[in-house]
């Protein structure tokens, strides 16, 4: 087997993968909420033997699916595309934990909520970076 065979196939593996995971994640989130498959389907809006193959690590789902799935079993779509391998996962956060968990708000007020307090983290944290550089240009001796 040729080197471009062996990538071709660890990346086709790793695809597979990744594909079962998000499968047996949206089974495991399914099953909790007491859901059948069927269910499931015409509440994202997709066919039932499509959700039952993404289950089974057969299909791997678009990302369009999978915010179509998330609504349907109202987590964030950010956890599953996590869960897919689209998305890097970020720092745990009580705050964020408490958004994505929130029933009362629906999926775009969390995302718009999400994003805003993602902005003031970031802004914190530049503001900080700055501060360090400006603490360090100051110490004595360094000229």
């Amino acid at each position: 087997m040729s080197q471009d065979e062996n990538i071709a196939a660890v990346v086709t593996s790793a695809a597979s993968n990744a594909a079962q995971d998000i499968g047996g994640f949206i089974r495991a989130k399914r099953e909790a909420a007491h859901v059948s498959v069927r269910q499931l389907a015409e509440q994202a809006g997709v066919s039932n033997p499509y959700l039952s193959q993404i289950e089974r690590g057969l299909r791997k789902p678009s990302a369009d699916v999978l915010s179509q799935i998330a609504k349907a079993l109202r987590v964030s779509a950010e956890v599953l595309y996590v869960q897919a391998g689209m998305l890097e996962p970020t720092e745990r956060s009580e705050v964020r934990d408490a958004i994505v968990a929130d029933a009362a708000i629906t999926e775009r007020q969390k995302q718009v909520l999400l994003d805003i307090y993602t902005s003031f983290v970031q802004q914190n944290e530049a503001l900080a970076v700055e501060a360090t550089s400006v603490v360090i240009d100051e110490e004595p001796g360094t000229d």
